[in-house]
């Protein structure tokens, strides 16, 4: 086996290829759903999934009507989407992902009506549940779905991790977590002072803002708060 050279540029940096492997393993994951079928989870065609951070705080909602694979695959490795490239979403802030296949939708066209209005309400229904479940009532989608005109009852979901033990020691660390938070929150605020946007993209500042601030008072409370400040002597003078 050739060895490899960490500086040759013919290899992506450890952590690239690391999420790219283990997301391969989610996406690959057999799963059993509501029908009896049984299919990897990344080949089903329609459905909607989540992420969630280091913290199991829900982050994002989406669906898709083209393999959760390919979606997926999208927002976390080079194939950029909106949400990434506007620094809505962090791909390294990403720990899990669920997500809530619709088998019955399987060999349904992408513009079939009725399936697209099943779909909408399934992310209308996840959304709501993840913003109930999150400690700040929000997560960072810019847009909100479309409301569902169909009940809808949510369908068995598949949830696991995508971070590898070595990445979890690297990325988990509240200081290296809060310098990342402030990084994407300063490239989003640029994206806002810059452009013509919609109240969407605020609302996501607003509470990116408010999770650095948790986490940073979360991090100065555990090392003793406000005893942990020094106070000045005669050096200081």
């Amino acid at each position: 086996m050739t060895e490899r050279d960490p500086d040759s540029v013919n290899f992506p940096p450890f952590e690239t290829e690391d999420l790219r492997a283990n997301l391969a393993l989610y996406l690959d994951s057999m799963f059993t759903d509501a029908t009896g079928g049984t299919r990897k989870i990344g080949n089903y065609k329609w459905g909607v999934y989540a992420f969630f951070d280091y913290d199991g705080e829900p982050i994002y909602v989406g669906q898709t009507n083209e393999r959760v694979r390919t979606r997926i695959g999208r927002h976390l490795t080079n194939q950029r989407t909106d949400a990434v490239a506007m620094s809505v979403l962090d791909p390294f802030e990403v720990f899990e992902i669920e997500v809530w296949p619709l088998p019955e939708l399987q060999d349904i066209g992408r513009t079939d009506a009725g399936a697209r209005q099943q779909l909408d309400a399934l992310e209308r229904f996840i959304t709501e549940q993840a913003v109930q479940a999150s400690q700040f009532k929000a997560i960072l989608n810019e847009k909100d779905p479309p409301v569902g005109t169909v009940a809808i009852t949510p369908p068995p979901s598949f949830r696991q991790r995508i971070v590898s033990d070595r990445v979890f020691e690297l990325r988990s660390h509240p200081d290296f977590r809060i310098a990342r938070r402030a990084l994407i929150i300063s490239r989003l605020a640029q994206v806002v002072s810059e452009r013509k946007v919609q109240g969407g993209l605020r609302r996501v500042l607003v509470t990116q803002a408010k999770r650095l601030q948790w986490l940073t008072d979360r991090r100065y409370e555990a090392l003793g708060g406000a005893a942990s400040v020094e106070e000045e002597g005669d050096d200081d003078a």
